[in-house]
C-alpha cells in the first residue's frame, strides 16, 4: 500500500501525559514538529495509555496531564489547523492493533530493545516489570502504523523503537501477502538528546534535572546557574574542557550563531573565558525562547473550553484514520468477519 499522491506525508509523534514538557522535549522533537507541520499532515498523540504502563497506581496524574501537555503543544506554536492533537485512550483501534501486533514479536526481542533496557534500568524495575511497559514498543508501533505515518520526529534514544516498528510492519505485510502497512523513518535533530542541567545523560522530570517550558524567569536563571561545566576550570585563565560541559551543549542546541559558539569554545579551551560569561549568554537565549511560550501557555490555560474543543476535533480526525487502518489489517490477516 502506498500513500496517495495527493496527500502530504503523514507524521505521528506524541508524549506521555505524565507532566508538563521540558527543554529536552523541545530539542528532541517539538522543534522538528514545528518545522514540519507546514509540509506534512501531522498528528500529535497525547499518550495517556502509554503513561499508564508505569503509572497505573496514579491514573489521576495521567488524566490531569493530558491538558498540561496539550497546553505545552499549543504554547510552543503547534497550530491545530495544521496539526491534529488527539487523545490515545479515545482511539480504540490502536488498542486492537497492539493486540494483533503482539503476535508478531517475541518477548526476547522486546527485552533486547535498547530503549526498553535503558528505561527499565532507569526505573529500577529489575524483573518486576509491568507487562504493559515491556510491550509499549508494540503499542507505539500500533500508534505509528495506525496513522499511516512515514515520518516520526524523535530523539536519538527513541530510534530503536522505530526500527522495531518497521520489523513488525514487515512481518504483518509478509503474513498478509501484500503491503497493508507502511514503514516509517525516524527524523533525529542535530542535537538529538539534551542532557539534564546536572550533566546526566537525559533530562527528566523524575530526576529533578529538567527545565520546564513553562519555567519562570527565576527558575531559568537558577537552572543555568546550577548547570554542570568543567570542574577543573577553577579560574577564568584556566584552559577548560568543552566536551561534557552542559552549558556548551545547550549553546549548540539553542544559539543560532554557530560561528560565535565555535569561537567561544576555542577561547574556553585555551583559557580566558569564565563560566559566568558563558552562562550569561545561555540564560539570555533561554529567557528569550521561553518567555513567549510561558505567556501563551498562561493565556490558553485561562480558556480550557477552547483547548478541549481542539482535542475533540483532533481526536475525531484521528479516529477515522486509525479505524481505517485497523480494517485494512484485519482484512489483510484474513480475520473472521460477521
Amino acid at each position: 500500500m502506498h500513500a496517495p499522491l495527493d496527500l502530504k506525508p503523514v507524521i505521528l509523534t506524541g508524549d506521555r501525559t505524565t507532566g508538563p514538557l521540558h527543554l529536552g522535549h523541545y530539542v528532541g522533537s517539538l522543534r522538528n514538529r514545528l518545522a514540519l507541520q507546514d509540509t506534512h499532515r501531522q498528528f500529535l498523540l497525547l499518550a495517556d495509555l502509554q503513561a499508564l504502563t508505569d503509572n497505573a497506581h496514579d491514573p489521576d496524574k495521567v488524566r490531569r496531564n493530558v491538558i498540561e501537555v496539550a497546553l505545552d503543544y499549543l504554547a510552543v506554536g503547534i497550530d491545530p489547523a495544521k496539526t491534529s492533537i488527539c487523545v490515545q485512550s479515545a482511539l480504540p483501534a490502536l488498542a486492537e492493533l497492539t493486540m494483533l501486533y503482539l503476535n508478531f514479536v517475541s518477548v526476547t526481542r522486546l527485552e533486547r530493545n535498547p530503549t526498553i533496557k535503558d528505561e527499565i534500568r532507569a526505573r529500577g524495575f529489575g524483573r518486576d516489570i509491568p507487562a504493559g511497559f515491556m510491550c509499549y514498543p508494540v503499542a507505539q508501533a500500533a500508534d505509528i502504523t495506525g496513522f499511516r505515518a512515514t515520518v516520526v520526529p524523535v530523539g536519538e534514544d527513541q530510534a530503536p523503537l522505530i526500527e522495531q516498528t518497521n520489523e513488525i510492519v514487515r512481518r504483518v505485510n509478509h503474513q498478509a501477502g501484500r503491503d497493508v502497512l507502511l514503514e516509517a523513518e525516524a527524523v533525529i535533530p542535530r542535537v538529538g538528546r539534551l542532557p539534564g542541567i546536572d550533566g546526566k545523560a537525559k533530562m527528566s522530570k523524575s530526576q529533578g534535572n529538567a527545565l520546564l517550558l513553562s519555567a519562570s524567569p527565576d527558575e531559568i536563571k537558577r537552572a543555568v546557574h546550577l548547570m554542570y561545566t568543567d570542574p577543573n576550570h577553577l579560574r577564568v585563565s584556566d584552559p577548560g574542557s568543552v566536551e561534557g560541559n552542559v552549558v556548551f551543549t545547550y549553546l549548540d542546541a539553542f544559539d543560532p550563531d554557530e560561528a560565535e559558539v565555535a569561537a567561544l569554545k576555542a577561547q574556553y579551551r585555551r583559557g580566558g573565558l569564565g563560566d559566568k560569561a558563558v552562562k550569561a549568554r545561555l540564560e539570555t537565549l533561554l529567557q528569550e525562547l521561553l518567555t513567549p511560550i510561558r505567556e501563551r501557555r498562561a493565556a490558553l490555560a485561562r480558556d480550557p473550553a477552547t483547548v478541549l474543543d481542539i482535542l475533540r476535533d483532533g481526536t475525531a480526525k484521528a479516529r477515522a484514520v486509525t479505524q481505517g487502518t485497523l480494517e485494512e489489517v484485519r482484512d489483510g490477516l484474513g480475520l473472521f468477519k460477521l
